[in-house]
Parts: C-alpha cells; sequence; structure tokens
C-alpha cells in the first residue's frame, strides 16, 4: 500500500464542510474548523471546493482529501465528476482526491479520472455505495474506496445508520477501504475500525453544529 495510505492506518479523518445556507459557509471559517480537528487528533483532512482547499492548505501541512460538488443536468454523479476538477484539486496541493465511482451514467470514463488523478501526483480515494463498485473502482486502479455514498444512491440500501453490511462486504472481500457515512459518535467510529476500516472519516458530528443541534432539538420536540 502507498506509504500515504499507510501513514492513515487506524487513523481519523475530519471532514470540514459547510452547506451553501450554513453560516459557516466561509473558507477562512473552514480553515479554522480545520485547525481545531488537527488540534484534536485528526490525521487528515477531507475538504471541498477549490477555495476551501486553498484556506486550509495555507495552515496546515496535514494530508487533504480533497473533493469537488458539482450539481449537473447531464448526471446524478457531483462528487469530482471532471478529469479538470480532480486536477485542479491535485494541483491545489490534495494528496487524496476523492470522486464518486458509482456505475452511474457520467460525464467522464472512470477510468479516465484515476489516470488523470495518479497522472497530477495524487491518489484516488473512489467514493462508492456497494460491493461491486467497490470490486470495478479497484480493478481500475483506485487507491482505496469509501463508503461516502452507502445510502445516498437508488443501487444502496436505504439506511439511517452506516452501512455495517457494506463494510464486512468490503473487508470479507479484501477490498482495503475507508469508513464514511453517518459515523456519529466515537463508539460508531471505533466500531467501523473494527469491522476492518482502514481509517474512518467524521464529518457532521464534530463540524457542522446546525446538524448537531437539529439532532437534539428533535430529540426534546
Amino acid at each position: 500500500m502507498n506509504a500515504l495510505l499507510e501513514s492513515l492506518r487506524g487513523s481519523l479523518v475530519v471532514s470540514c464542510q459547510a452547506n451553501p445556507d450554513s453560516p459557516l459557509r466561509d473558507p477562512y471559517i473552514i480553515s479554522r474548523m480545520g485547525l481545531a480537528a488537527v488540534k484534536g487528533g485528526a490525521a487528515a483532512l477531507r475538504i471541498q471546493g477549490f477555495e476551501d482547499v486553498e484556506a486550509v492548505r495555507a495552515v496546515t501541512d496535514l494530508p487533504i482529501i480533497g473533493l469537488t460538488k458539482t450539481d449537473r443536468d447531464d448526471t446524478d454523479v457531483y462528487i469530482t465528476p471532471t478529469a479538470a476538477e480532480a486536477t485542479r484539486l491535485a494541483a491545489l496541493g490534495c494528496e487524496i482526491v476523492a470522486l464518486d465511482a458509482t456505475l452511474r451514467p457520467r460525464p467522464e470514463p472512470l477510468a479516465e479520472l484515476f489516470a488523470a488523478v495518479h497522472a497530477a501526483g495524487a491518489l484516488v480515494m473512489a467514493d462508492i455505495s456497494t460491493l461491486e463498485e467497490a470490486r470495478n473502482a479497484s480493478a481500475l486502479g483506485a487507491d482505496i474506496v469509501g463508503t461516502t455514498l452507502a445510502g445516498y444512491t437508488p443501487q444502496s440500501r436505504a439506511l439511517h445508520t452506516p452501512d455495517w453490511v457494506l463494510m464486512d462486504e468490503l473487508r470479507g472481500a479484501d477490498l482495503p477501504f475507508i469508513a464514511e457515512g453517518r459515523l456519529n459518535s466515537p463508539a460508531e467510529a471505533r466500531q467501523a475500525m473494527e469491522r476492518g476500516a482502514h481509517a474512518v472519516v467524521v464529518g457532521s458530528a464534530i463540524t457542522r453544529p446546525d446538524v448537531v443541534t437539529r439532532w437534539f432539538a428533535a430529540a426534546l420536540a
């Protein structure tokens, strides 16, 4: 396995993102989130968007998993759908580029995206939602897969929890994976590791206070 990925084995990756309507939607604020995550012990950061990547790269040397989110009329694929976006992320200093590796119709062939990322000197994190997609991404040269899209595609299970079944399937198929998606407590993060995850990405439970507030408000309603 690549030395960078090996260094992340058993570690926590913190996703620092804010929705367009969030009061935290500002590159400077995202960079402060990143520094707070570094102080708390994160081994890497998952950052969305060119401006946020630039802001975070300016304040830390921690590895960045970079991605874009682009709504398009021609596809449901929205996480880094094109080679142009992927290579720009690499040029901005992302050691790893995350992209949608589902089997849905896409604007550019998956193999070409992987090749472009590798040519730019970065690694590929293939965000998948099923075991079949993980196998396909691995065969095409993904450096690691992530369970990021499990529960968010028509092909995957409808979920309100982490996809424990998919994690077990990936482990059984000997496919290295990063666990991501609805990991909302330290206990769930630990369980993902025990189910074979190479590393764990946590976002909302750490960096989205508006989301966490809604959890508590709903529980008390």
